[in-house]
């Protein structure tokens, strides 16, 4: 375990965080973590814990774990699609070559509205950004 501890803690939730200080440097030599905000990540809200003042080497440190954070989740967003796109084609390796008549009956129907649907979408989508219109 390193012996380095960062100053502050984000306990991560489904909507962003509770941050809490990180402090080592007390008479019992223990870590104590004292929550001083609630960070949620969507509207980009930071509300303070109880009555306490943010400082700004508090919400520099915030400020930047948002930064961090939506890059993390953008960057698995496009790791998830990407997954995706494998087991599509997983899914046509099986279909082919593995499937029963009663697996192919069990998912079709299903299968064939999601793809639909998603096809629906993305062609909409790039026509709306070859014309310029969003």
């Amino acid at each position: 375990m390193s012996t380095y501890l960062p100053d502050y803690y984000f306990r991560v939730r489904e909507n962003g965080a509770f941050v809490f200080r990180v402090d080592t440097e007390n008479r019992h030599r223990r870590i104590d973590m004292d929550q001083i905000a609630a960070v949620n990540i969507r509207n980009g809200e930071v509300k303070p814990h109880g009555d306490r003042d943010l400082t700004d080497e508090d919400m520099d440190a915030i400020n930047s774990w948002i930064a961090e954070r939506k890059a993390t989740l953008a960057a698995r967003d496009i790791d998830d699609i990407l997954r995706t796109v494998d087991h599509l084609n997983l899914t046509a390796h099986w279909a082919q070559t593995r499937a029963s008549d009663a697996d192919l009956d069990a998912i079709t129907d299903a299968l064939l509205l999601a793809m639909h649907d998603l096809r629906t979408v993305l062609v909409r989508k790039k026509a709306d950004r070859l014309t310029g219109e969003r």
